[in-house]
């Protein structure tokens, strides 16, 4: 197995490299990791005995963070490593305060990982979520680092549950507890003989209700609402099909308005949505926005307090590879329709159950959706009521990661 699992990962990057000159992010991925050693030994003296937290990208950064947080509360003193896998996460987070460094993933070879023990000597590591490194895990293990994975969840089509996923498997060992957000999580661990698992719920529900108790204000946003009493949807995190479906249905209700966050700021697909969504439009980089219908957000970093200025919330990536953060819009007090394909978000069914969240297939669906919304009395105001609610009962997981993980890291001599 771990034979196998080296010749895959050699593979892999193998297949980056060779796909950099034509593909941006596997550009930005290869050009990324040039000189990461030498940052990192620069910093050797600042990272010794450091908590070591790896996340994925952004989103899964925003979910260990509340952890973080309340880490460094007790332990104002312990130095912090984060690393990311893709370039996304590293570009928009490597200079966040509570890093003492903010580095790429180095690719998992035994090599590599033992360089990066030696380096660090860590007193702990979080991985967050969806993220199993072999040679990093089974590097971590052999110099008795407690190593915990934090609101992770599982699915029985994961390979931890096949015949095949003895690998898989045997990183779950790896880990001195697991943290996970569901029962169903826990029943499918306890099948496989993992019973070193907590049910502590999700990270995500505590940081989005901290952004909504700090109620930071977007003056344009604000700009934008107050110009009409007409109400708002805003989409965030949309791609070309999130918005050739809004687009459709919104031709059937010219009242409501709209700000549009797309995933992607490339310029062509900024120039598409302005070309295709309803007008007239304007652009949150500067032009004025009191006669629009649709804002263009061109800017990065504000969906999650962009969400307070809509009735009702559209999350894209549905009709991709999967639904963004729907926790970012619910904890506003906002329904929230999404594509079809949120199978693996556990957060959404329990939307859907709850009467908050709204899955379609296309734009008749979501006509249908924002017509019962806009136009059936008090309908909206039960869907927002219930999103709040929803989020609001789920919230508490980073408090019983905390306690569990701050006995292994030692005294609170630092304070």
């Amino acid at each position: 197995m771990p034979l196998l699992t080296s010749l895959g990962t050699a593979l892999y990057h193998t297949g980056i490299r060779l796909a950099a000159p034509f593909v941006p992010k596997a550009r930005a991925w290869v050009e990324g990791r040039k000189g990461m050693w030498g940052r990192l030994e620069a910093k050797r003296a600042g990272l010794q005995g450091c908590l070591w937290m790896h996340c994925a990208s952004v989103g899964e950064f925003e979910q260990g963070l509340p952890v973080l947080e309340a880490i460094k509360r007790e332990r104002p003193a312990l130095p912090v490593l984060v690393t990311f896998f893709s370039p996304s996460g590293y570009e928009a987070r490597k200079t966040h305060p509570l890093a003492t460094h903010v580095e790429y993933l180095p690719p998992d070879t035994a090599a590599n990982a033992a360089r990066l023990q030696a380096l660090l000597k860590p007193c702990a590591a979080i991985f967050i979520k969806y993220e199993f490194w072999y040679r990093h895990l089974h590097a971590l293990k052999e110099a008795r680092v407690p190593t915990f994975l934090v609101s992770a969840i599982f699915r029985p089509s994961q390979p931890f549950f096949a015949w095949y996923g003895g690998a898989h498997r045997a990183m779950l060992g790896c880990f001195t507890q697991l943290f996970v957000q569901d029962e169903g999580s826990r029943a499918l661990l306890a099948g496989i003989g993992v019973h070193n698992v907590i049910v502590s719920g999700d990270t995500r529900f505590d940081r989005v209700l901290e952004i909504v108790g700090r109620n930071e204000e977007l003056p344009v946003a604000q700009a934008f609402r107050s110009t009409s009493a007409a109400p708002v949807l805003v989409a965030g995190s949309t791609w070309p099909d999130d918005e050739r479906t809004l687009f459709a249905a919104l031709a059937h209700f010219p009242q409501l308005r709209m700000m549009v966050a797309p995933h992607e700021l490339t310029a062509p697909h900024l120039q598409a949505v302005a070309s295709e969504a309803p007008a007239p439009l304007a652009r949150w980089s500067g032009e004025a926005t009191a006669d629009a219908r649709t804002l263009l957000v061109d800017r990065m970093g504000l969906l999650s307090r962009l969400y307070r200025y809509a009735d009702i919330t559209y999350v894209g990536g549905g009709f991709g590879s999967g639904i963004h953060n729907t926790l970012e819009a619910a904890a506003w007090g906002r329904p929230v329709i999404f594509g079809p394909n949120h199978a693996r978000f556990a957060e959404a069914a329990g939307l859907i159950e709850a009467g908050a969240g709204f899955s379609v297939k296309n734009a008749e669906e979501l006509r249908d959706v924002l017509h019962r919304l806009l136009r059936e009395e008090g309908a909206l105001r039960k869907a927002s009521d219930t999103a709040a609610h929803f989020v609001a009962r789920h919230q508490g997981a980073t408090r019983r990661v905390v306690q569990a993980v701050l006995p292994w890291l030692g005294p609170t001599s630092d304070r």
